[in-house]
This record gives structure tokens, sequence and C-alpha cells, in this order.
């Protein structure tokens, strides 16, 4: 067998052209020359690193194996000699340095008391580029608010005089105990925002019997994720269909194999939306470009980072590929990303163990309703069909803040609640602790609200506690959300370039 090949700085970065493309990434070498005019987000950004070490570029918006997965092993072309590669001193910018300064004067953790905060925090002290990418949703972002807005058309009708000394907000997901009647909902590119990335999320879930949802594009491994969990730490997997059915099958099986709970088809994917605080962005930086790329006509202007990282989806996923997913797979198989009781209904007579009702928060079709508005319709939908709650699990997300909202959701027939973004904002602004923290938050609004609802467990929370009278009224006059109208950012407008 012969010696793995070292290579040195120089001989990398003798091949930094167009016509021969060599990058390092974790310490090892790799010709992407022919991989130039595939790439998601053009050869641009690739170019700006060739014959250098891209390793800093590539880490928190690919996942760990992409490189590996895409480009031929004959591609593969050694290890790298670190002594050899030149160091790259960065120059902090003024917007890094206040960035800084921002995270050094950050609330004390004790000081944060509601999902908001976090949100307030992270918007704060998160990279430009980060803070767009997750906060972005499609075109106006009129459902980004409306999954919002739409809980607080729903109104309480608390029972009284009952014995609420003890209430217990344990529940079980999917026949996974959990210590919350919610899981954390998958979100990807965990490392945009903490150097941890989902790790924070495990650690944090693990710890408190909190169940993750494994997002397809995590920065962190699968493999990584689950060796960090602790013993019986339950998780479950959220699914981006490869056009390469066959990777699709391995990563599933993988994933089974290592004792994953319940595998989460994403359904409302076909194409992304246009995110415009992200394409704005842009994943390109159109003036740090090398001399190399002048004259190349294949940058994608547009492209933010979530176009960048998403083109392997399958557009032609259908309900024909249903039974192919049943065959490869034993665990529970959910279709998430439902927006109408006729797609619940077809769902539940395919076969699979439930549905996530969700519009991908707000990030895809724009003026979709809300998972919760859709619950009402799908539940009676569903009844009229026999339909079990013990037997098909109907979950909803988006626009959860707060333990009522997620009461509301199981008064009306949900069976839990996937939360995704304030979880996602908690570690980016304090790490693990912060999702301990808002972990926390979610156990004592819960232990409020129930004992205020008159309701000692979770099947105690049923439909006659809430009045939906308002909830399909869109433009309904309710009293206004003031944490959520200052932390969300409204959309900007093109600018001009500055005037000489």
């Amino acid at each position: 067998m012969a010696a793995p090949r070292i290579l040195t700085g120089p001989e990398v970065a003798a091949h930094a052209s167009r016509e021969s493309c060599w990058i390092i990434v974790h310490g090892k070498v790799y010709d992407v020359t022919d991989f130039l005019d595939e790439h998601p987000g053009g050869s641009k950004i690739i170019l700006k690193y060739a014959g250098k070490d891209a390793t800093e570029a590539y880490d928190p918006i690919h996942p760990p194996d992409a490189i590996t997965t895409n480009l031929p092993v004959e591609k593969h072309l050694g290890a790298i000699d670190a002594s050899t590669v030149a160091k790259v001193v960065k120059e902090v910018t003024a917007e890094e340095k206040t960035r800084l300064a921002l995270m050094d004067a950050r609330p004390p953790l004790e000081n944060i008391i509601n999902m908001h905060d976090f949100e307030n925090v992270a918007k704060a002290v998160l990279p430009a580029k980060s803070w767009a990418y997750y906060s972005s949703a499609s075109d106006d972002e009129i459902t980004l608010r409306e999954n919002r807005m739409a809980y607080q058309r729903i109104w309480f009708r608390p029972r009284i005089l009952r014995d609420v000394a003890a209430v217990d907000w344990s529940h079980t997901i999917l026949g996974q105990k959990s210590s919350l009647p919610l899981y954390i909902s998958a979100t990807a590119l965990g490392k945009l925002g903490h150097p941890d990335g989902e790790l924070c999320l495990t650690r944090a879930a693990g710890k408190h019997g909190v169940i993750q949802m494994i997002a397809t594009l995590a920065s962190v491994s699968l493999d990584d994720i689950l060796d960090a969990g602790v013993p019986g730490q339950p998780f479950f997997l959220q699914l981006y269909v490869n056009r390469d059915r066959e990777i699709t099958r391995k990563y599933v099986q993988h994933a089974e194999k290592r004792g994953v709970k319940g595998l989460f088809i994403t359904v409302d994917a076909p194409q992304l939306g246009r995110r415009e605080k992200d394409m704005r962005m842009k994943a390109v930086d159109d003036d740090a470009g090398a001399k190399v790329q002048e004259g190349q006509a294949d940058v994608k202007k547009d492209q933010g980072v979530a176009r960048a990282i998403s083109s392997f989806i399958d557009p032609s996923l259908s309900w024909k590929d249903i039974p192919w997913f049943q065959s490869i797979t034993k665990m529970p198989i959910i279709l998430k990303g439902i927006g109408c009781a006729e797609d619940a209904v077809l769902a539940y007579e395919a076969g699979v163990q439930g549905i996530v009702l969700s519009n991908h928060g707000g990030r895809q079709l724009d003026t979709a309703r809300s998972g919760i508005e859709v619950l009402a319709e799908v539940v009676a939908a569903l009844r009229l069909r026999g339909y079990s709650r013990d037997k098909f699990a109907i979950y909803v997300d988006g626009g959860v803040r707060r333990a009522s909202d997620v009461l509301k959701a199981i008064a009306l027939g949900a069976s839990a609640v996937g939360v995704g973004r304030p979880f996602l904002y908690a570690f980016c602004a304090y790490g693990q602790q912060g999702v301990e923290k808002a972990i926390q938050i979610f156990r004592d609004e819960f232990e409020m609200n129930m004992r205020l609802l008159g309701a000692k467990t979770i099947a105690d929370v049923v439909p006659a506690m809430v009045d939906t009278g308002s909830l399909k009224s869109h433009v309904v006059m309710t009293p206004e959300d003031n944490l959520f109208r200052d932390t969300y950012q409204p959309l900007g407008l093109a600018k001009f370039k500055a005037l000489l």
C-alpha cells in the first residue's frame, strides 16, 4: 500500500488558476478544477481560495463531508505539510471590532427572560451574513410574521378551582420520552453562529431530556452529533432528498443503524424560496475576488447561502416515492411541510406515521398559512377517516416563542410542537448555556401557564380551553407584540453605490 502523499504549501500555491485549481480543507488537498462550474455558489468563491487553505470559509456553510462526498476520490490529492503553509494574518474590520465589542457587552445570561431576548442578542453579535441566513424568509416575509401573529389570534378559556399544586408537562413524542412537549426542530449550518454549531443543542438536549432533530445540512456531521449525545438520548433526522437516491438510502440506513428514532422528510422544498435578506448578503463577495476570476461570466450574482448549499435537493419528489422510503427503513416516517387538509389526508392514507404542519419557518412560499391555522382543518378532516392521535402524529412548527403557544397547539390537536429559531438564537448568543437557559425558560412558562389554564398534565389540555374564533381572520385587530416587532428586521431595498 502506497504511503499517503504529503504536499507542501508552494506545491499547492502553484495551482491557483481556473485551469488548475487546488485548495486545502481540513489539512487535506483537493483538486477542484473540474468542479468549478458545478459549484452551486459559482466558481468565484472557490477561485478566491485557489492555491490556499479554504477551511475557514468552507466550514460554516458546508456539511463537513460535502467535499469528500461530491469530489471523486482521485481528486483527493493527499495531506498538506502545515509547516510549509504561510499563515494568513486576517485584518479585523471595523464591523468585526464592533461585533466583538458587542459580544463582550452581552446582557448576563441571568437577565435573559424570554426567547425574544435571545433573538435580540443574536442579531447584535452575529456576523451580518449569518444573521441574514438565519433570520431571512421568502419574498415579503409575510408568512414569517403571520407564523407569530396567528398564535395571538387564539385566546385561552382557562378553568379554575382545579388542584394544580403539581403540574406535569413531560410528554412522549413519536414514542420517545421528552421533558417538554416540544422538540428542537432542524436548523441548518449551526457553525455560522457558533464554533461548536449543533453540538450546543446536542449537549443541552441530552442534559435536560429534550429531543433534537438533526438537519441534513448541519455544520457538524451526523456521526459527530450522535457521538456527542448521552447514552439513550433520542434523536430525529430531517431529510432533504438527494437526486441520487443511493446517497439518500445510505444516509437514511446509516442513521437508523446509529439509533435515530424518526425520519422527517422535508416535502415543501422542491426549490428553495427567494430569501432576500440572504440574497442581498450573497455567499460570494463581489468585491474581493482574485485576479483569476476576472472575465468569468458564471458567477450567480444573487446567490445567498441557502441557494449555494441546496442544489442537490430533488424537485421530482412525489407521492409515488413514499413506498420506496417505507422499503428502506423501519424508522417512523413523518412528512414535514404539510400545508392543507387534502395533503394531510393523502399522507394518512399513504401509511406514514405522521406529518408536520409547517411552512418552513416562512422561508418557502410566502403568504402560505401558518401551521397552527392549518391544524384545525387537518384534525377535522382526519377525524372523518378514523384518525387517532395514538396511531398518527400531527406536529406543528413555526412562530413558537412561548410555552403558551405550545399549549394552544396541543389544545387544537397537535401531538407536539417543533421549535427551531429560538434554540438557534440561544446558542448563537450564549452557546450551550444559552440552550439550557432556553429550556429552563420553557419549563418555567409551562408550569405557570398550566396552572393558570387549569391543566395538571398535557393530556388535560383540551380544545375547550381555547377560542379560535379569530384564527382565520388575517386582518383582525390584535394587541401588538412589541417584543416581536422590536426583534424583526424589516426588509431593505437595493442600495446605491457610494458617490465619489
